[in-house]
C-alpha cells in the first residue's frame, strides 16, 4: 500500500512546522499540534447538537416498549408510595392529638397502612431497578451491534482519515456513558413526578406555608440557567480530550516496534503526557462543575427547612396550623430536594450521555460512499478479464493519483505493475476491488462495470494478498478459510501444501488447530504470509491480486512460492505488484507506472531492451533473483504440475 497519502504524525508535524523541542518545552507547538489533531477529527465528525439525538435513541428502545412501560408503571407506584407515607404520619399525629379516644385504633390502622406502603414500595423498587438494568444492557448491545455493522460497511476513504483509537473511544467509552444514563433515566420520571406531587400536596395542606417553602426554588432556577451552558461545554470537552488520548495511545501501541527502533519513547511520552494532562484538566473542570449543584441544593434544603420550622412553628403555637401538617411539611421538604439533587446528578449523566450520544450517532451516520445499486448484478461466474477505461482517481480532491489510465487484461493473463513508490500501483488494485469509486472513467471486471456488480460477488471473484498479512485471533484452520468458511479441512490442507505452508503448520503445537495470537504474533512474518497465500488459494477466486505479497519472504521460500503460483494462476487472471524480479519477470506483460500514468508496457525482455524506466529500476532494485535462471523456474513449475 505504497501510494496512499498516509503520513506519520511526525511527518505531519514537520510539514506544519510543529517541531517539539523537549529541552525548551515548546508548549505552543504542542498546543498547535493538539488543535490540528482535533480539527482533523472534527472534519469527519462535525454534527451540531439537536433534538434528533433523543429521537434516534428512542428507536433503539422500540423493541423494548413493553419493558419500558412496565418499568414506568413500577416507578410511578414507587413514587406514589413515597408521597403517601408523610400523609399517613400526618393523619396519625393529628388524629392521636385531637381525637385521643381513638388513638389506639388509629395507630393500629396507621401501622398497617405504613407497612403496606413500605411493602408495595419495595416491590416496585425491585421491578424498576431490575427491568431498567436489563433494558439498558440490551439497548447497549443493540447499539454496539449497529456501530460494528456500520463500520464494517463504511468506505475505506473514511477509515483512511480516522484514527482507530478515536473510533474505539466511541465504541467503548461513549457507549459506557450511555449505559450509565440509561440505568437511571427512567428513575428521573419518578423524581419529576415526586417533585410535582410534593408541590401539589404542600399547597393543599397549607397554601401560605407552601408558597413560603417553595420560595427558594427560583434561586435554584437562576443557578441552573447560569450553570447549564458552562457545564455542557465542559462535558463535551472532557469527551473530546478522552478521544485524543485514546487515539494517541492506540497509535503508539500499534507502532511500538517502530517507536523502540527509533528510540522515540521519551519524546512520545512527553507528547502523550501533554494530552493526558489536558484530559485530566478537562475532566477535573467537568467534575467541579458537576459538583456545584450538590452543595447548592443542600443549602436550599436547609433554607426551606428553616422556613418550615420558624414559620410553621409559629403557626402551630398560634393554633393556626396542626402539628401533623408541620411534621408532614418537614418530611416533604426533605424529600422535595432529594429528587432535585437526584435530577442534578442525572442531568450531569445526561450531559455526558448527550455528548456521547452525539458522537455515537455521528459514527452511525457516516455516509457509505461505495454502495451497491438497487439493481446491482450478483455474478455467479466471470471470465476473469479486467479493463480500465480512462480512469482518473485520487484520495484528496484536486490531487489525482491515477491520470487517464487505460489497459485491458485478458482472462488467464498475468500482468505485473511496477514503478516508483506513489506511482499508483496499489490504487489500481484498490479500484478493481471497488474499495473506492473512480473520479472519471470505468473499471470493468468480467466485462461489467464494478459499480454495476454487488460488492459481495466482486469479493468472491477477486482475492488479494497484501504485503502485510493480517491474521485474526483463532486457529490456523479458521484463518486459512477466512474467505470461504465452508471450505473443508482437506481443501485447507491442499491449499497449504500448494504454497509450502503445510510442513511448518504441522510443526506447530496443535497443527492446524493451533491458536494464533492477535495478528498472528506467534508466527514469523514469512509464515504469516504463507498462511495468507493459502487463504487466497482456498478462496478460489478468478482474479488474484498480489500486492508486494512476497516482499517479506526469503529468497528460497519465494522460489517455492513461484512454483506454486505457476500452478495457482493456471486459468486465473493475475495482477502482481512486486519489487522482486522473480515475481515480475515471468509475467505475460508488465506495466510501468510513473506519476499516475502508464509510461511503458511489454514483457520483461522487451522493457529491458527499451532502456527506459523499467531498465533503470531493474538495474537498481530488481536483481534479487538474477541468479535463478528462468528455465529453472519454468522446469520446476512444469514438474510440479
Amino acid at each position: 500500500m505504497d501510494d496512499k497519502p498516509a503520513t506519520s504524525s511526525l511527518t505531519r508535524r514537520r510539514r506544519s512546522g510543529l517541531n517539539v523541542n523537549r529541552e525548551t518545552g515548546d508548549r505552543q507547538s504542542i498546543d498547535r499540534l493538539r488543535a490540528a489533531s482535533y480539527d482533523r477529527d472534527e472534519e469527519i465528525f462535525a454534527a451540531a447538537y439537536d433534538g434528533r439525538i433523543v429521537r434516534r435513541f428512542l428507536t433503539f428502545m422500540g423493541p423494548y416498549k413493553r419493558t419500558a412501560i412496565v418499568s414506568v408503571v413500577a416507578v410511578l407506584i414507587f413514587t406514589l408510595t413515597q408521597l403517601a407515607v408523610p400523609l399517613v404520619i400526618r393523619e396519625t399525629i393529628d388524629g392521636a392529638l385531637v381525637e385521643g379516644v381513638r388513638s389506639a385504633d388509629l395507630l393500629n390502622v396507621a401501622v398497617a397502612v405504613f407497612f403496606g406502603l413500605i411493602f408495595v414500595n419495595s416491590i416496585a423498587n425491585y421491578f424498576q431497578l431490575t427491568l431498567v438494568a436489563k433494558m439498558a444492557e440490551r439497548i447497549l448491545v443493540d447499539m454496539r451491534r449497529a456501530m460494528y455493522a456500520h463500520l464494517q460497511r463504511v468506505s475505506l476513504s473514511f477509515m483512511d482519515k480516522t484514527e482507530v483509537g478515536r473510533l474505539m473511544s466511541r465504541l467503548q467509552g461513549d457507549v459506557n456513558s450511555i449505559q450509565e444514563f440509561l440505568e437511571t433515566s427512567i428513575m428521573a420520571i419518578g423524581d419529576f413526578v415526586l417533585i410535582v406531587g410534593i408541590i401539589v400536596v404542600l399547597l393543599s395542606l397549607d397554601f401560605q406555608l407552601g408558597l413560603l417553602t417553595l420560595s427558594v426554588v427560583p434561586a435554584l432556577v437562576i443557578v441552573r440557567i447560569i450553570w447549564l451552558p458552562i457545564a455542557r461545554r465542559a462535558f463535551m470537552r472532557a469527551r473530546q480530550t478522552s478521544s485524543i488520548v485514546n487515539g494517541a495511545l492506540a497509535e503508539n501501541l500499534m507502532g511500538v516496534r517502530t517507536v523502540q527502533e527509533m528510540t522515540r519513547q521519551a519524546i512520545n511520552f512527553d507528547l502523550f503526557e501533554e494530552k493526558v494532562r489536558d484530559n485530566l484538566h478537562s475532566h477535573l473542570r467537568a467534575t467541579r462543575l458537576a459538583q456545584i449543584m450538590v452543595p447548592t441544593v443542600d443549602t436550599l434544603t436547609g433554607g426551606a427547612m428553616a422556613i418550615v420550622v420558624i414559620v410553621g412553628g409559629t403557626m402551630v403555637l398560634d393554633k393556626t396550623l396542626e402539628i401533623g401538617v408541620m411534621v408532614a411539611f418537614l418530611f416533604y421538604v426533605q424529600r422535595f430536594f432529594d429528587p432535585i439533587r437526584s435530577l442534578m446528578m442525572q442531568y450531569n449523566m445526561m450531559q455526558r450521555a448527550m455528548a456521547s450520544g452525539q458522537r455515537i450517532l455521528e459514527v452511525l451516520d457516516v455516509p457509505v460512499d461505495v454502495q451497491d445499486k438497487p439493481d446491482a448484478l450478483d455474478l455467479a461466474e466471470i471470465d476473469g478479464s479486467v479493463e480500465f477505461r480512462d480512469v482518473s482517481f485520487g484520495y484528496v480532491p484536486d490531487q489525482p493519483v491515477l491520470k487517464n489510465i487505460s489497459f485491458k487484461i485478458a482472462p488467464g493473463e498475468t500482468v505485473a505493475l511496477v514503478g516508483p513508490t506513489g506511482s499508483g500501483k496499489t490504487s489500481i488494485t484498490a479500484l478493481m476491488h471497488r474499495f473506492y469509486d473512480v473520479w472519471d472513467g470505468q473499471v470493468l471486471v468480467g466485462g461489467h462495470d464494478v459499480r454495476d456488480i454487488t460488492q459481495a460477488s466482486l469479493g468472491r471473484h477477486v482475492a488479494m494478498v497484501l504485503q502485510e498479512p493480517f491474521l485474526f485471533t483463532g486457529t490456523v484452520l479458521d484463518n486459512i478459510r477466512y474467505h470461504k468458511e465452508d471450505a473443508t479441512a482437506e481443501e485447507v490442507i491442499e491449499a497449504a501444501k500448494a504454497v509450502g505452508a503445510h510442513d511448518f503448520i504441522l510443526n506447530l503445537s496443535d497443527g492446524y488447530d493451533t491458536m494464533l495470537g492477535q495478528r498472528g504474533v506467534n508466527l514469523s512474518l514469512g509464515q504469516r504470509q504463507l498462511i495468507s497465500f493459502a487463504r487466497a488459494v482456498v478462496a478460489d477466486a478468478k482474479i488474484l491480486v498480489l500486492d508486494e505479497a512476497t516482499a517479506n519472504i526469503d529468497s528460497f521460500t519465494e522460489r517455492e512460492i513461484q512454483i506454486a503460483l505457476a500452478r495457482l494462476l493456471e486459468g486465473r487472471t493475475g495482477i502482481v505488484i512486486a519489487h522482486r524480479l522473480a515475481t515480475v519477470r515471468n509475467a505475460d506483460r508488465i506495466f510501468v507506472l510513473q506519476d499516475g500514468e502508464i509510461i511503458e508496457r511489454g514483457t520483461h525482455g522487451e522493457l529491458i531492451a527499451e532502456d527506459g524506466l523499467y531498465h533503470r529500476l531493474h538495474s537498481m532494485n530488481y536483481a534479487s533473483f538474477d541468479d535463478v535462471p528462468d528455465k529453472l523456474l519454468t522446469t520446476q513449475a512444469a514438474g510440479a504440475t
